[in-house]
């Protein structure tokens, strides 16, 4: 496991800024959140890398903070928990200035950032904003690009890349990254011929979503992948991500289990975490089982007190 320890690892995904407070007071509630995070035994803490808020969660109407502003706040106000976008869209940003942004986080942060990231995918804010949103075999040969221009500008002074849509050449990157060994790269999505094949080639930790056993065929086919390219498996951190509902009879876990079949579909609803304590930590053990090394958590609308909680009965499981 190339950046935490060897028992598994526990993150909280912050993906929706909604909180009843003034706009002046969004940041201090946000910040209460990551360090509610760290206190409680959770070792990382996401944003999404959007600019509009996603329908499930509002849509525009709903106020989104840009990530990598956020992720310098938080920096300040943390001491230990990684931090990274789950995920960055490719598309938004030139390769070498990502390579730059993600730097400075680690230097900020004192060697604490993660660089996440993937092919991008909501067309509506690229419209809106005016960012190129080209086809996905495009995205794909950009998303090969930028983590090869990315790796490159963590481990050399200078350097040099020459890819299909971008290139570097002689690119300074100073102050260097403080993590020692590098900051790690997060491919987020579990596209079974690209995308997981880029993270045998590339990557530090792959994201993927799903059930345990879909979880478990992605898992193989990154493995396959990794033989494909004479890479070492062990040597990728396997992370999932999902939604955690924690609940407080059999009677709300039956209805909220349902809500989101109704709401979201079943496939869908196979991806949340939903139930009381003793069934999260059931499940937490049953992915773990199957090889994932860190499972990160949303909890869209929770509280602080409510973070607090996960965190404490996460951490009894690690």
């Amino acid at each position: 496991m190339p950046y935490g320890a060897v028992m598994t690892r526990f993150g909280l995904q912050i993906p929706n800024f909604t909180h009843d407070v003034e706009d002046a007071d969004l940041f201090e509630r946000v910040a209460s959140h990551a360090v509610a995070a760290e206190e409680s035994g959770f070792s990382s803490v996401w944003v999404m890398d959007h600019f509009f808020q996603l329908p499930p969660l509002g849509g525009p109407d709903q106020p989104m903070l840009e990530a990598y502003t956020l992720l310098g706040a938080l920096a300040a106000r943390t001491e230990r928990v990684q931090l990274g976008t789950l995920v960055t869209g490719v598309t938004y940003r030139n390769p070498g200035m990502l390579a730059k942004i993600i730097t400075t986080l680690d230097v900020i942060s004192r060697g604490r950032a993660i660089l996440g990231i993937g092919a991008a995918w909501y067309d509506v804010e690229h419209e809106a904003l005016g960012f190129d949103f080209p086809p996905v075999k495009e995205r794909m040969d950009r998303l090969e690009d930028a983590v090869q221009i990315c790796r490159a500008m963590f481990a050399e002074d200078p350097a040099t890349f020459t890819g299909r849509h971008h290139s570097v050449r002689e690119a300074r990157n100073l102050p260097r990254p403080l993590r020692e060994g590098g900051i790690p790269i997060m491919i987020g999505g579990g596209g079974e011929k690209r995308t997981l094949r880029l993270v045998a080639q590339y990557a530090d930790a792959c994201n993927i979503a799903g059930d345990v056993d879909t979880v478990r065929h992605k898992i193989d086919v990154l493995q396959r992948h990794c033989a494909d390219v004479g890479r070492d498996p062990s040597e990728i951190s396997v992370t999932r991500m999902s939604t955690l509902m924690l609940t407080d009879s059999p009677e709300q876990t039956a209805q909220t289990r349902q809500f989101l079949v109704d709401a979201a579909g079943a496939e869908a609803a196979a991806g949340f975490t939903v139930g009381q304590e003793d069934e999260v930590v059931a499940e937490v053990e049953t992915f773990a089982g199957a090889g994932v090394d860190e499972l990160i958590f949303n909890m869209p609308l929770s509280d602080v007190d409510a973070v607090r909680r996960a965190g404490k009965l996460l951490s009894l499981t690690g």
